[in-house]
């Protein structure tokens, strides 16, 4: 227990800033559902508050440590899991306002703050006699009556902190701290430089005739970008609701290639240059692998995913390199052929082309293109659509409640009921692209699931995406990949929403990382059935039902450049794993300096799934953010594994269909949310997987959806 005149002093020290800081109150929030009072919660409050919930989680290990009791699961496991509850809440809103709605204070903060959360993750972990009474219980689990979810929580807590130092010495106890230290600050520099560059970049047009090929929605879009600055034209910048459009309809070639030097060129040098600190990430990560023996970062970040082995991870991808190159390499000469048809001049076309021609080839052979779709993709429609997939499958309603404090005027709030009408979670939707939110798609959430005793802590779920914006003339109308990414965010959240777990630690999205994606990407494949689109897809102004005609053509073109997209995927794989695989440290050739170096090492990863020339002053390792400043180093492959897994998932669905008549099918819907979505990380994922499959996955379900024969597999 902590000592009785500390808890009196620091009850006084909370009452008397309880007032200015809402942190502090979190338990009497009068919030609905105990939602962050955003409206109350300013950047003076974050470091006091950091601190304060440090200085309690530290109390907490210490009343575990100190515990005259012998070491039982209750009193040391489950103690420690429950651990450092206000720092839980700190860090749930604002380390998700650092991507979502982020500003120079915000990342002032985060700056000062990192090494000090390095330092607290760092004295936890490395902490010896709590480790030694962890490891007591773990070494009598044998004994234990313990259930599934209990055992795992045990396993993975023992192994977290063997994975994290407490077997080490002294002295690699020392270095340990030092080096993730290092690893933690250079990460947020390089995510932090990636944020600027981008915001950094702006093209100002001030002549018409040179937006040539762009629709008005595109050209009232990039209107309104110059409006907010300030400018008189048309202003191009680095985000996807920019740079998508631009370079699939743009006829002026030159400006497509500015556009793409600059956003692939990001970081690759300049003000915001990333490579330096890329040779320390990776040289870091290897001095961490070393110091467990381990003979690279991905062996040891390999050891508690699906995939297990860095040979597994690059079995899969040669196995779907050598299934997919062919048709990739045949598909870049189509199109070649298609823009020499065409007027193109060059002898290649290079990645600035890829988009333009694929596009206008797409229309050609099946007179379809993201402008046919958007008129029945209106943002209302689609949410309503994409709600209603959630009923028809597990029963599940959405109301907005306007009374949920919201940390941005375009975030909408509703309360999630379950089919029995019983409230399940909170769920926040950001739709639109600015200033201070990152670019991409992502899921996460504000409060985790997790239980004490009887009682059910629902979750607080967010989506936070770029999707076009509305305009003066026209709602918000989404595009067909729009509507897909939100349909794989929603996944996630649905992940997240329908955990049913006792520990806050295993729940939701708590899984391995070539798991996590499988819910998302599996939630996709409902945009390619009729019986879905039917459900929300009517035009805007008419109200007519998207057409037979355009659902056929939408349909025969869902193969169109599938294999490109594969390679195009392996390659950023191939590129993690190589940096990643290094058994030595990388060393910079002093000949050709820093930059160049990176940059060549990062060519050569993905030479052998490369279909495009690559660009000088271009490498997207520079502003990779996943494996870079994300979670996903060494793991970057498993958007793949879980791409197979989802193709391999959904054809039960299929099979089901066939019987029942519906793809919203309930009883494979039963077995998904039962075996899949409500279990979290309480159990093996591949266990989990196979309970609701009945079998282990293969690759041809996946193959037969992009239209690779499985015939030409060896």
């Amino acid at each position: 227990m902590r000592n009785l005149f500390l808890t009196m002093a620091l009850a006084t020290t909370m009452v008397a800033t309880a007032a200015t800081n809402p942190f502090f109150d979190y338990k009497n929030w009068k919030t609905p559902h105990g939602t962050y009072p955003f409206n109350e919660i300013y950047a003076e409050h974050y470091m006091p508050a950091f601190e304060e919930a440090m200085k309690q989680g530290l109390e907490e290990i210490d009343a575990i440590v100190n515990n005259p009791a012998a070491p039982t699961f209750a009193n040391t496991i489950e103690a420690y899991e429950k651990s450092g509850e206000l720092l839980t809440v700190v860090a749930g809103c604002f380390y998700n306002l650092t991507h979502s709605e982020t500003n120079d204070s915000i990342q002032q903060i985060e700056l000062e703050l990192s090494p000090k959360m390095s330092e607290y993750s760092s004295t936890i972990r490395l902490n010896e006699k709590l480790f030694q009474r962890i490891k007591a219980v773990y070494d009598q689990r044998a004994k234990l009556k313990l259930n599934k979810a209990q055992q795992k929580l045990l396993e993975d807590i023992y192994e977290s902190f063997a994975n994290n130092g407490a077997n080490l010495s002294p002295e690699d106890k020392q270095t340990y701290r030092e080096l993730t230290a290092k690893l933690s600050q250079l990460t947020l520099q390089y995510g932090q430089n990636v944020l600027k560059a981008t915001n950094a970049w702006t093209m100002l047009i001030t002549d018409e005739a040179l937006l040539a090929g762009l629709n008005d929605d595109t050209k009232s879009m990039l209107r309104a970008n110059a409006e907010k600055k300030g400018l008189d034209g048309w202003l191009l910048n680095l985000k996807p609701t920019t740079t998508i459009p631009v370079m699939q309809d743009l006829d002026n070639r030159d400006i497509r290639r500015e556009l793409y030097l600059a956003n692939a060129g990001k970081c690759v040098g300049g003000e915001f240059d990333n490579t330096a600190i890329i040779v320390e990430i990776v040289n870091t990560r290897l001095a961490l692998a070393h110091l467990f023996g381990k003979k690279n970062y991905a062996e040891k970040s390999l050891y508690k995913t699906m995939a297990e082995t860095p040979e597994n991870v690059y079995k899969l991808l040669d196995e779907l390199r050598e299934a997919y190159m062919p048709a990739a390499q045949a598909e870049v000469k189509e199109l070649e052929e298609y823009a020499h048809a065409h007027g193109f001049y060059a002898a290649h076309i290079q990645p600035w082309d890829w988009s333009y021609y694929s596009k206008k080839l797409k229309q050609e052979k099946y007179a379809i293109s993201d402008d046919d779709l958007r008129p029945y993709f209106e943002l209302e429609a689609v949410k309503q659509g994409v709600f209603g997939l959630a009923k028809r499958l597990y029963g599940l309603t959405f109301k907005e409640n306007k009374k949920i404090q919201v940390y941005h005027p375009e975030v909408t709030a509703y309360e999630v009921f379950d089919e029995k009408g019983k409230f399940l979670a909170v769920y926040y939707a950001d739709f639109h692209p600015r200033d201070g939110k990152r670019g991409g798609a992502w899921m996460n959430d504000f409060q985790p699931q997790y239980m004490t005793g009887k009682k059910d802590h629902r979750p607080h779920i967010v989506n936070v995406m770029n999707f076009t914006r509305p305009t003066a003339e026209k709602p918000a109308l989404f595009t067909y990949d729009e509507v897909r990414t939100f349909l794989h965010e929603f996944g996630h959240a649905l992940h997240g929403m329908l955990t049913r777990c006792q520990y806050a630690a295993q729940s939701g999205t708590n899984v391995p990382r070539d798991f996590v994606e499988l819910p998302s990407q599996f939630n996709e494949n409902f945009i390619d059935e009729k019986e879905f689109l039917d459900t929300f897809a009517k035009h805007y102004e008419t109200g007519a039902a998207l057409p037979q005609e355009l659902l056929d053509k939408m349909h025969a073109s869902q193969t169109y450049h599938a294999a490109y997209a594969c390679v195009r995927q392996l390659s950023f794989g191939y590129l993690d794993m190589s940096w990643h695989s290094l058994e030595k440290p990388f060393e910079v050739n002093p000949t050709i300096g820093t930059v160049e170096s990176v940059v060549r090492f990062s060519d050569q990863a993905m030479a052998s799934v490369q279909v495009l020339p690559t660009v000088p002053g271009t490498q997207m390792c520079c502003a990779f953010t996943h494996i870079f400043s994300g979670g996903y180093a060494a793991g970057y492959y498993s958007y793949k594994w879980s791409e197979l897994l989802d193709a391999d998932a959904f054809s039960v669905f299929k099979q089901a269909q066939k019987k029942s008549g519906t793809i919203f099918d309930k009883k494979a819907a039963k077995r998904f949310r039962e075996n899949i979505l409500e279990k979290g990380g309480t159990e093996r994922a591949m266990d989990l997987y196979l309970r609701f499959r009945g079998g282990e996955p293969t690759i041809n379900a996946l193959l037969e959806r992009d239209g690779i024969p499985v015939k030409e597999i060896k």
